[in-house]
């Protein structure tokens, strides 16, 4: 499993393996000041990380920058 959020400390206290950190509280999946092209990048991007992360083996929290 992996969890994406803002607020990585939290993940971390609730043990979470996976942390995908993300854009901001209000909009952790997208950016709304950003064009449509680049907020679609911008999930493109989050997305890719966390299936990335889905298949990296983990011993213990990690924090996927």
């Amino acid at each position: 499993m992996v969890h994406m959020c803002t607020v990585v400390p939290i993940s971390l206290t609730v043990g979470a393996n996976r942390i995908v950190p993300t854009v901001a509280i209000p909009h952790p999946l997208g950016n709304p000041s950003l064009n449509r092209e680049d907020e679609k990048k911008l999930r493109r991007k989050l997305v890719e990380k966390a299936l990335n992360a889905l298949q990296t083996e983990v011993s213990g929290q990690t924090v996927f920058e």
